[in-house]
């Protein structure tokens, strides 16, 4: 019966210093990990957004028209631009 106890202590104690092991790797790592996660989260972000984006313009994008109409010819006595040829004003 002895011996039955001395192994559950034995491995009662391998699994505790496991444990405190794992939790100090994970105390001393903490910024590497998190700066690790960060990165793949960031491209996984980037893959996602640049793979999304080819589609998304696509489909927003009108189609150009394969040919287009004549020139509109200008009224006599007008400039043709913004201000119309109103007197006064330099266009």
């Amino acid at each position: 019966m002895q011996k039955i106890v001395n192994g559950l202590a034995i491995f009662s104690s391998l699994i505790s210093l496991t444990v405190v092991g794992a939790g100090g790797y994970v105390y001393l790592e903490k910024d590497n990990i998190i700066e690790g996660v960060k990165s793949q989260v960031a491209g996984a972000a980037a893959e996602a957004i640049s793979g999304a984006l080819p589609g998304m313009m696509d489909s927003s994008m009108p189609e150009l028209p394969g040919a287009t109409g004549g020139a509109i010819p200008s009224t006599p006595g007008t400039s043709g631009g913004i201000g119309g040829g109103t007197p006064g004003l330099p266009f």
